[in-house]
């Protein structure tokens, strides 16, 4: 069978993502989405999402790629999958209406024999209400991960494929493209492949809890957390990979979105739930440690500083603030002086009319008391903690994801703070 023509409807991060890293492996793609103005966009080269790699291989890819919003062309895909990003309100609760939507219309404009997968993240139970008779319906869990996007789509894992009936072979179509990335395929029915995606985040999460909870306890204790890690790395249970860097709670969306599910599903069927919500209020109390820390060493020992704040997005790599640690650390420094830098978002997403927008770490940097990094964008490590000394009034630096070495910090004249490590 000759390569498949495989569709994308829905072109925002998962969508956009997808369609061109399967496009990188030799196929021909169509990404749709009924937004004429998105697609225009995409088209002129203005991408609505920011990953590293993206850029590249859209322009490497070119031939391959299509995007349009013209239904037609769905007619040409032996497989579509249906990939717009799930939002979530501020309880984690999703938003399936935009799903709901692209999956109809893809079952209306998708040739009949043309197979049809989910891809975008759906609580257990939802794909397998959509099975109809005269269509071919899978689900595909997503290996989205916001900064590391494309990588993850060039080089997955493994393939968890949701099925109607798992026994029964997946079609030649629909393998071909599986197969093209060379791992693991596991065929499971649609519920399990739904909760495999809410598990492995729920993995994760426990992992990070771990992690945030024994790093609080060192800076306390006289311990650092970054000594102990080495050790939990080489025993066999944890592992190499574990998840054991300390950080600012959850954010981002996914996971707890993952949460708000099972705390949903536990309260349904009566499980227990109480360790998910023990995650949930230790991730909301770890926010606040900036804001601790900050109260500390700066609010309550001088009157009006001057604050600068390197980093809005929630993480590095990407453009997304959602329930991003700095912006919630930005809502409650409205009354003090604020000067914020991100190499990505424009300081105007920040909840403060009154912050000065820097046109560079530098000039954030410029005669402030304190320097906050909340995103560790890698062009940060780049400073140097002598020149930052330099520009500022007094010499405080909290880094909580440690991208500066402390010891040096020290040694210009800074008082450093960061996780896991007593001061």
């Amino acid at each position: 069978m000759k390569k498949p023509v495989i569709g994308f409807v829905g072109m925002t991060h998962l969508g956009l993502i997808s369609c061109v890293a399967a496009a990188e492996k030799g196929f021909e793609l169509i990404g749709f989405d009924p937004d004429e103005l998105l697609i225009a966009r995409i088209n002129a080269g203005d991408l609505p999402v920011s990953e590293p790699q993206l850029v590249e291989l859209i322009k490497k890819n070119t031939n391959q790629l299509t995007f349009t919003s013209d239904l037609q062309h769905l007619q040409r895909c032996d497989v579509v999958y249906v990939a717009p990003d799930v939002s979530t309100d501020d309880l984690g609760q999703s938003d399936l209406s935009q799903i709901n939507e692209l999956l109809e219309l893809a079952f209306n404009a998708a040739r009949i024999d043309a197979v049809i997968v989910v891809l975008s993240q759906v609580p257990p139970g939802f794909t397998r209400s959509k099975l109809r008779d005269d269509r071919i319906l899978y689900y595909q869990v997503e290996t989205l991960i916001f900064g590391q996007a494309v990588h993850r789509a060039l080089y997955p894992e493994r393939y968890i494929i949701g099925c109607a009936e798992p026994s029964q072979p997946i079609p030649e179509s629909f393998c071909l493209i599986l197969e093209a990335h060379g791992c693991p395929i596991l065929p499971m029915r649609f519920e399990s492949a739904e909760l495999a995606k809410i598990s492995i985040n729920m993995c994760l999460v426990a992992s990070v809890s771990t992690a945030n909870t024994l790093a609080e306890l060192c800076e306390k204790i006289g311990a650092d957390w970054s000594e102990i890690v080495p050790a939990l790395r080489l025993d066999r249970r944890i592992g190499q990979y574990s998840y054991l860097v300390p950080g600012l709670g959850i954010s981002g969306g996914n996971l707890e979105r993952d949460l708000a599910t099972v705390c949903r599903f536990g309260d349904q069927y009566g499980t227990d739930v109480g360790v998910v919500r023990a995650w949930i209020k230790n991730s909301q109390y770890r926010k606040d440690w900036v804001m601790r820390t900050l109260y500390q060493a700066v609010l309550s020992q001088m009157q009006n500083p001057v604050i600068a704040v390197l980093g809005l997005a929630y993480k590095q790599d990407t453009h997304s603030i959602k329930n991003s640690p700095s912006i919630a650390l930005l809502e409650n420094l409205m009354p003090f002086a604020v000067r914020l830098f991100d190499p990505v978002v424009k300081a105007s997403a920040a909840p403060n009319p009154h912050a000065f927008a820097a046109k560079s770490e530098l000039d954030a940097i410029d005669g402030a008391d304190v320097v906050v990094v909340m995103t560790p964008w890698s062009q940060f490590k780049n400073l140097d903690l002598a020149q930052m000394a330099g520009k500022m009034r007094q010499r405080i630096l909290i880094d909580p994801y440690a991208i500066f070495d402390g010891k040096k910090a020290a040694q210009v004249g800074f008082a450093y703070h960061t996780l896991g490590v007593s001061q």
